[in-house]
């Protein structure tokens, strides 16, 4: 996984699956390469049909995998600016007005949306090894028993630049398309950018696909969730569309609670305590615990206690914290989370998340999983402070890629001759925000919690559904938790928030009955919130 400073590129590190060092190098610095111009500034499609078994209901179902074409705003509103990539799914037979619709997408961000796809919610799924490096090729791509075709029709959209999304540059003298892709790339590679990029599309496939009056839902997962706080707002205050639900997967609103780099932000405490039951989960399914408890979620609830109690307050002490005191805390931390107490002393108290993932297994000269912290791998460098790459990812992202690419060509019938982008080649992501009722880009972490808390305020009606991992060490749970329940709403719109936590980690579809969990969970969102009589 690449390392980036934390202050230029944070969001890089919260990708939906870590990137590959070499994908970043491989990508065509000439985003228009593998396509044809004219063919990215026309919408394109393919259609096929297909069936589906989940959970033993048989669901037939249309394909369509094509393009929507974003254009410019004001006087620029005729220039194509995106080419965005999407595959939707539609439930044959079923009525537009009664059938809810689900717009779904991963993170990065510049992440294509491969995992939610072949992983999680479409009609194929890839099988791959649950806490182990999957063996390579030929995999296994088999019916989606938990595909959520039977609660929703599906589109899985590829942020602009990622898969076969690109951006659009379309002068015909070259030094001009140079710079009019440069444009491009800092008007949508950012937060506002990209979310007004998202909303865009999705009012595009509204009126194409005549959706408009249907239950509609977001659906993101990890700097995705991020995203549809943006979308959310976006789409509610600005183009008037009502959402049923907004769903959730391992979160991050606020980059101030990240545990990746914290060491960068001193004086900001909060994502050391709201990463240790994470911590704690990962030290007890390693067996590294000196005194385990019977079950993970009992361990959990007691290092929540431990984590919002003494040791916050003994972070919160800083240098006035006495020797004794602090010796104390390092061996309670010992015992919730395997690490020497030495090591806790040493680092007064304060343990990354890729320390963490370097440390818990080092005598075994093995790295801990980030994204999914039941993975472990050889490490890189047994002698350095932080894990060097991420075994989960290593796992199983060949098999994702590798499943997506012969499934769109074959079954999809959409591709040929392009090249699918696992990541946008992105060289600069704008985390400054104008969160709602600024008048400029808020010079601070960024964080969307305003943007989700306006769209709830704006629409009481509106319905948030949380999903996370008890083994994300990416975007933990805790974290999740903690900035839904400090939303800037009235308690009343509390009610209209909904929590599930899974034993499996930021890909929390990764493993199969935690898939089961989510799916069986989701759908029954849907079904509640939706407004169609059953």
């Amino acid at each position: 996984m690449r390392k980036l400073p934390l202050a230029a590129a944070l969001a890089a590190l919260l990708l939906s699956t870590a990137v590959a060092a070499d994908n970043g190098k491989k990508a065509d610095k000439d985003a228009q390469a593998d396509t044809p111009e004219a063919a990215l500034t026309k919408p394109q499609s393919s259609t096929s049909e297909g069936s589906v078994s989940v959970e033993g209901k048989s669901i037939r179902y249309q394909a369509v995998a094509g393009t929507l074409v974003l254009h410019g705003s004001g006087d620029k509103e005729h220039e194509p600016t995106v080419s965005m990539f999407y595959t939707a799914y539609f439930k044959k037979g079923a009525k537009a007005g009664e059938r809810p619709v689900t717009f779904i997408y991963n993170g990065g961000p510049g992440s294509a949306t491969v995992w939610l796809h072949m992983g999680a919610f479409g009609p194929k799924r890839v099988v791959t090894a649950d806490d182990s490096h999957t063996p390579a090729a030929p995999y296994q791509l088999v019916n989606n028993d938990f595909s959520l075709l039977d609660a929703s029709d599906l589109v899985f959209i590829d942020a602009p630049g990622a898969g076969f999304s690109r951006l659009v540059a379309d002068d015909k003298d070259p030094s001009k398309r140079a710079e009019q892709m440069k444009d491009r790339e800092k008007a949508i590679y950012g937060v506002d950018g990209d979310g007004h990029a998202f909303a865009q599309f999705i009012t595009q496939f509204l009126s194409k696909y005549g959706r408009w009056n249907s239950p509609k839902y977001l659906f993101g997962e990890s700097y995705g969730t991020t995203r549809s706080a943006v979308v959310a707002n976006i789409l509610t205050n600005d183009d008037s569309v009502d959402l049923n639900g907004v769903i959730l997967l391992s979160q991050i609103l606020s980059f101030d609670n990240s545990v990746d780099g914290p060491d960068t932000n001193p004086g900001v405490d909060q994502p050391y305590w709201l990463a240790l039951p994470t911590y704690a989960a990962t030290a007890w399914y390693h067996h590294k615990l000196p005194s385990p408890p019977a079950d993970v979620e009992t361990l959990i609830g007691e290092v929540e206690q431990f984590a919002t109690g003494e040791y916050a307050q003994a972070l919160i002490a800083g240098s006035q914290l006495d020797a004794a005191r602090k010796q104390a805390i390092a061996e309670k931390l010992y015992r919730y989370t395997g690490v020497p107490a030495a090591y806790w002393v040493k680092a007064n108290l304060r343990v990354s998340g890729g320390m963490f993932e370097h440390e818990l297994q080092a005598d075994d000269d093995t790295t801990t999983g980030r994204l999914d912290t039941r993975f472990s791998g050889p490490a890189l460098d047994p002698l350095g402070k932080e894990s060097d790459y991420d075994p989960q990812s290593s796992a199983i992202s060949s098999a994702y890629i590798a499943a997506f690419n012969d499934y769109v060509r074959k079954d999809l019938k959409y591709g040929d001759g392009q090249t699918y982008r696992e990541y946008a080649d992105i060289s600069h992501w704008d985390m400054s925000h104008r969160a709602p009722g600024s008048h400029e880009a808020l010079q601070q972490s960024t964080n969307v919690m305003p943007d989700l808390a306006t769209a709830m305020k704006t629409d009481p009606n509106l319905k948030v559904m949380l999903n996370g991992g008890y083994y994300d060490l990416a975007t933990p749970f805790f974290a999740a938790q903690y900035e839904m329940r400090h939303l800037p709403i009235p308690d009343s719109l509390q009610q209209n928030i909904s929590y599930h936590w899974y034993p499996s980690g930021h890909m929390v579809y990764a493993h199969v009955p935690s898939l089961k969990l989510l799916h069986d969970n989701v759908a029954a969102f849907i079904e509640s919130t939706d407004n169609v009589k059953h």
